[in-house]
């Protein structure tokens, strides 16, 4: 072991015995609100989640829903109803009780659509008007005026008030409160006295007594922090500084393994896009995108981009959605001389070292991403480099983002897109604007008045199958079929998932990395610190 190594490691332990129950890390901005029902961004939805509490939570390491604030739940009225029986002994941070009204007050103001909440978007969109009312001493019944798919999911992300106190600065019933909070600097969070969970021995939770989360957009500053033990984490690393760091520090560095986003791109087939026609004509051949497809080295990008923590995308489901993954799919093999063959098929010819479309026509075309990410561009000049082993030029052209949006969304002045999918819903029902043809979302041709092919009407006719299906087995059968569709068709070239890369210090005890957000803190309430262990029996 090196001396520089065993000084970091030194180090790092350091910051346990100078504040023995206090974790600390960092965020990028302040957060924007502390209201929970208006969280949007990662730094207010990272406050709201330590502090409040719901009625079901998605267990990030099994994916499945387990109870919190209420004991028990069942889905009537073929997905238009949800009845919960609440914990009867749970209070406040400020000791008043929990009880049915909070939860109905809640759900009236997430009714609410002069709120502008992201939340209660989601749960209007997915069923009209919303409606909670009493149900026995400990019991609320939620009404939806449309069927949900998958209705229980949504209470994940619902965090309950307290009727009587404004939602920003009222008692919380999460493990921890806000104690103190300094703009551009830091916000404090204590121990909840009245948080209503122990563990298995019966030890009141949380096990930590507080957590200072710092307020750093300087990624470089996050990591020396780190590596000189005044941090405990770091969430979401780049693949070069995970390396770096796990050559100095290997035992604080953790994969959780392929997450739920995507690198991908696409050929825009939108008919206000005034391309030449031939090139329509290419782009809307399901032989030349599948060709495409075959050409790109994955591996090679995984390898050289990411450092080999990365995994071949399959399509629009991560590996690593365990119930919605359709596993019967593989992803594209690197294959040239089929890429040649489709091509070929299609009318295709090489001339030279040129590739022509049966008309003479030179193939060449743009590819446009989001200027300022160095990933990208690397991903693009590798894809520039595979095509041109099969004769098509691209032209790579990374453009301001504002510019892109403008490009894909509303003039369609553009040929193909590179670009990448933050997915933090494991429910395929969170990609409807995505896959219905109707979408606003829907890449390749988005908006449309009627499907243009018949493969994206049955796609409709699926996901349309899936959303107001209340049987999983039905619903996972026909998201299946759309995934088999995607994989066939190739209107998107997926191309990688990203490994959720982190790192923990060693004195963190029961951390488990999640490759479903929040990855770090999911489990915060067990969490404790090596130097921190303390008996508490109330």
């Amino acid at each position: 072991m090196g001396i520089g190594l065993l000084r970091a490691g030194v180090i790092l332990l350091a910051v346990t015995s100078s504040a023995p129950a206090q974790l600390r890390f960092c965020i990028r901005t302040d957060p924007a609100t502390f209201d929970p029902l208006l969280a949007e961004e990662e730094a207010a939805e990272t406050i709201a989640y330590l502090t409040n509490g719901v009625l079901i939570r998605l267990n990030r390491s099994t994916q499945k829903l387990g109870p919190e604030l209420a004991n028990s739940w069942k889905v009537r009225d073929q997905g238009k109803r949800i009845d919960f029986l609440l914990r009867s002994d749970v209070r406040f941070s400020d000791g008043t009780p929990f009880g049915p009204e909070d939860v109905i007050a809640t759900v009236r103001r997430l009714a609410n659509p002069d709120l502008h909440s992201s939340i209660g978007d989601t749960f209007r969109s997915a069923g009209g008007n919303i409606r909670a009312e009493l149900n026995g001493a400990h019991g609320v019944s939620v009404f939806f005026a449309t069927t949900v798919a998958g209705l229980e999911l949504l209470f994940d992300q619902l965090p309950i008030s307290s009727a009587r106190r404004p939602p920003a600065d009222g008692p919380v019933l999460g493990p921890f409160l806000r104690a103190d909070y300094k703009s551009g600097q830091y916000i404090l969070l204590r121990r909840n006295p009245y948080y209503w969970k122990t563990d298995g021995s019966g030890t009141k939770l949380p096990h930590l007594d507080s957590i200072r989360i710092d307020i750093q957009a300087n990624r470089e500053i996050e990591l020396l922090r780190f590596r000189r033990g005044e941090l405990h984490w770091i969430d979401k690393l780049e693949p070069e500084a995970f390396e770096r760091l796990r050559k100095e520090l290997p035992a604080a560095t953790r994969n959780a393994g392929s997450s739920l986003d995507a690198e991908f791109f696409w050929f825009n087939q939108s008919p206000n896009s005034h391309l030449p026609p031939h090139v329509k004509g290419w782009f809307e051949s399901k032989l030349f995108r599948q060709a495409i497809s075959a050409a790109v080295n994955r591996d090679d990008i995984i390898r050289l981009v990411y450092h080999g923590y990365a995994h071949p995308a399959i399509g629009p489901v991560s590996a690593s959605n365990h119930f919605w993954f359709n596993s019967r799919l593989r992803p594209t093999a690197y294959d040239p001389a089929r890429a040649l063959e489709l091509l070929r098929k299609d009318g295709f010819h090489m001339d030279g070292r040129t590739l022509r479309d049966r008309t003479g026509h030179v193939v060449e075309f743009s590819l446009i991403t989001n200027a300022g990410s160095q990933t990208r561009a690397r991903i693009g000049a590798m894809v520039q480099q595979d095509l041109k082993q099969v004769g098509i030029q691209i032209h790579f052209t990374p453009i301001e983002f504002q510019s892109l949006i403008e490009r894909i969304t509303r003039t369609q002045q553009y040929e193909a897109c590179l670009l990448g999918l933050t997915n933090v819903e494991i429910d395929p029902n969170s990609q409807m604007n995505v896959w219905l043809s109707s979408g606003t979302h829907h890449a390749w041709n988005p908006a449309q008045a009627k499907p243009a092919t018949s493969w994206e009407a049955e796609i409709d006719r699926l996901m349309q199958l899936q959303h107001a299906a209340i049987e999983p087995k039905t619903r996972k059968e026909a998201f299946d079929r759309v995934q088999e569709i995607v994989a066939e068709q190739v209107p998107i070239v997926y191309l990688l998932n990203p490994d959720v890369l982190v790192a923990v210090a060693p004195a963190v005890r029961d951390a488990a990395p999640s490759v479903l957000p929040p990855h770090l803190f999911w489990n915060i309430d067990h969490l404790s610190l090596a130097a921190a262990s303390s008996e508490r029996k109330h």
